[in-house]
């Protein structure tokens, strides 16, 4: 098993912390797979079908502010 890390975007800064356990949902779109932080706290871009991610709990690494919002680094065990 390895560990995986993803970047989500949140809107709002202070919906999540460093070192919160978060669990995630998978939506799927024709092609891809997107993943939100529950309960809707955060969304991952899209992934391709064979970058599927197995795992569904994770932690919070990081939380950067960018000039186009807040961005949570995540990561889970694969």
């Amino acid at each position: 098993m390895g560990k995986r890390r993803m970047e989500f975007k949140m809107e709002r800064q202070g919906l999540l912390q460093v070192g919160d356990k978060v669990t995630v949902t998978e939506g799927i779109l024709p092609s891809n797979y997107y993943y939100t932080i529950d309960p809707s706290l955060a969304m991952s871009g899209n992934y391709p079908f064979r970058e599927r991610m197995l795992a569904r709990e994770g932690v919070v690494l990081e939380i950067e502010e960018k000039p186009s919002g807040f961005y949570v680094l995540a990561e889970f065990e694969e």
